[in-house]
């Protein structure tokens, strides 16, 4: 790659444009937390912030992190318009390296794929159920293939199925339950202005309360 780091990749990219994202939650996040109680949330590769101050607005306390300094300053901001900002703790981190500590009941990690090489994507995913405390949930959201208008996108990217998401977690039998599993679709708007259908997966698991 032209870039030697996912750090300086991500910063390049989020400098390009004053907003990459539409700054919405995404829509399963919506659907699968409203419902939730709110307590602690991680929100793993967090980008401009639209999920994290989707759940903070709604009274939970988010440790949101991402690889670009860039993304989280612009989140930051974000927050503060939102009037959310002290309920954000904002994280530079690679988290094939350097994982947020403690346990949350909410784990989001949603669209966690990068064209860098060397990112430990199922090492990440494992770590972030390991964080999930009893009772609490993990969510994973991500693309089922490339775009509609861009076929080519994602080169050497694997983009895997929920199914496979779920086996490379290697959890511990009877200590998860599996809520949703499996692809869905959602309309988005192409560079060029066309409305398309992509498909998207995802998995949500709840730990069992008695789960150690």
């Amino acid at each position: 790659m032209e870039h030697t780091t996912g750090q300086e990749f991500w910063d390049t990219r989020y400098a390009e444009q004053e907003r990459i994202w539409s700054g919405e939650p995404n829509a399963v996040l919506v659907e699968e937390a409203a419902g939730l109680e709110p307590g602690t949330a991680l929100d793993l590769g967090c980008g401009e912030g639209g999920d994290a101050i989707w759940l903070a607005r709604r009274g939970w306390r988010v440790t949101a992190t991402d690889i670009s300094g860039v993304a989280l300053e612009r989140a930051a901001r974000h927050a503060e318009a939102a009037g959310v900002g002290d309920r954000v703790d904002w994280q530079r981190r690679d988290l094939g390296t350097s994982f947020p500590p403690g346990a949350y009941d909410l784990v989001n990690a949603a669209f966690l794929h990068s064209p860098c090489e060397g990112m430990p994507r199922e090492e990440i995913l494992r770590a972030a159920a390991a964080a999930v405390a009893p009772g609490g949930v993990l969510l994973v959201i991500g693309h089922a293939g490339p775009p509609p208008w861009d076929p080519d996108a994602h080169p050497g990217v694997h983009l895997p199925t929920a199914e496979e998401v779920m086996k490379s977690l290697e959890l511990p039998g009877g200590d998860w339950d599996v809520l949703r599993m499996g692809e869905h679709e959602r309309v988005q708007t192409a560079p060029d202005g066309r409305v398309m259908t992509r498909t998207d997966n995802a998995l949500k698991l709840r730990r069992r309360p008695s789960a150690a």
